[in-house]
């Protein structure tokens, strides 16, 4: 299929033999628990896709990065969704590095061995925005003698098994005493800090989505991403670059998915011309509304606007995809559906989509005062 070819073309510019690498996996082993595929991953300089290219990275543009989760997703679903964790809390991360002095000289240090050291970092971070339950975070923080100690669990937490830095929203005491919200960079190799079972599901296995247990992990003061009185918005920047980070990535990654059936169904011509071709449409608008999103936003588009129009794109191409996968599995036929689970499975990594906050029952009533007019709050 041509724009997926596209999309892998990209991903081997950036990744150069990571799609040859996981097409060379059965599917069932690229997606089984234990999968090599994060591995792959790491050895195709994935870590550093949205790293800028100072600290070693690559720098891709939200274009390139979509269309490297496009790809991505074809191949293995758990993959996309596990490095889309890693992208977009690498992008708000960096974000914030930008001679500022937005980070501690720590946290800048940490930065600079992400690349060269292939670190990994999972995302603990609360979801939505500022407003979004900021007095109960996931982890509790106590304030000590040099900083905080942290409790709590994530769970599900992808690349629980393969993380180098772990990011964990908390409460912390503000000026004037009242909570608020921070970020903790937690070294995954931390005392305390434990890994157990979680992931039931066979579908997305391969994404390491276990919980992370933290029971009195002491994280230094200098490793707190917080607001200050002369950057009082450092948090809120974060998070809106965050959103709509992984908004755009996520989305893409579970398109790739679906178009890779979309193309498994053009491959062995089943179906009419016409069904065939109801079935394109439908996979490429779906992806087109993503690219659209991401063309926005390298083009500078920022801030409520941008969180807006991802948050429409993401919707729409979920609506979409899920008719896609339905069609697909139709098309494909019956003695597909008794020879191999492949191709079930593949559909069905497309339906946790539906599950990433925000849900759009919850953001109906925020997007349509923002579209009347009013400021677009999604607590």
């Amino acid at each position: 299929m041509r724009t997926l070819d596209a999309a892998r073309d990209t991903c081997e510019r950036f990744h150069p033999g990571l799609v040859k690498a996981l097409a060379a996996l059965p599917f069932e082993e690229r997606e089984a628990h234990g999968s090599p595929v994060v591995d792959l991953f790491r050895q195709a300089a994935g870590v550093g896709l949205l790293i800028p290219t100072e600290y070693g990275g690559l720098g891709a543009d939200p274009v390139d990065a979509v269309l490297v989760q496009r790809a991505v997703g074809s191949l293995s679903p758990s993959l996309a969704v596990a490095s889309t964790m890693h992208h977009f809390t690498a992008a708000m991360l960096y974000a914030l590095a930008d001679g500022k002095n937005r980070l501690t000289p720590a946290q800048t240090e940490v930065l600079h061995t992400v690349v060269p050291e292939q670190r990994l970092m999972a995302s603990g971070w609360a979801e939505g925005r500022t407003q979004q339950n900021i007095l109960s975070p996931a982890v509790t923080a106590t304030p000590v003698e040099g900083g905080y100690l942290l409790n709590g669990a994530k769970k599900p937490c992808s690349l629980s098994r393969s993380m180098s830095l772990l990011t964990a929203s908390i409460a912390v005491p503000g000026a004037d005493g009242t909570p608020e919200l921070a970020l903790a960079l937690v070294d995954a190799a931390s005392p305390g800090l434990t890994r157990h079972p979680f992931w039931g599901s066979e579908v997305l296995t391969a994404a390491q989505s276990d919980e992370v247990r933290l029971a009195d992990v002491f994280v230094p003061e200098d490793m707190v991403v917080r607001t200050t009185e002369d950057d009082p918005d450092r948090i809120e920047d974060l998070q809106n670059a965050g959103f709509v980070w992984f908004e755009m990535l996520v989305s893409a990654g579970y398109a790739g998915a679906a178009a890779g059936l979309t193309e498994e169904v053009l491959a062995r011509g089943r179906g009419t011309a016409s069904e065939r071709g109801a079935l394109l449409i439908r996979t490429e608008a779906a992806f087109d509304l993503l690219l659209g999103a991401a063309r926005a936003v390298r083009d500078g588009v920022g801030g409520e606007e941008a969180v807006s129009q991802v948050l429409i794109a993401r919707f729409a191409a979920q609506e979409a995809l899920s008719l896609v996968t339905q069609q697909a599995l139709e098309l494909l036929g019956g003695m597909d559906f008794i020879r191999s689970s492949a191709h079930q499975r593949l559909a069905a990594s497309v339906r946790p989509l539906a599950f990433h906050p925000p849900s759009q029952g919850a953001t109906v009533e925020p997007l349509l005062a923002y579209a009347g007019g009013a400021a677009l709050d999604l607590s």
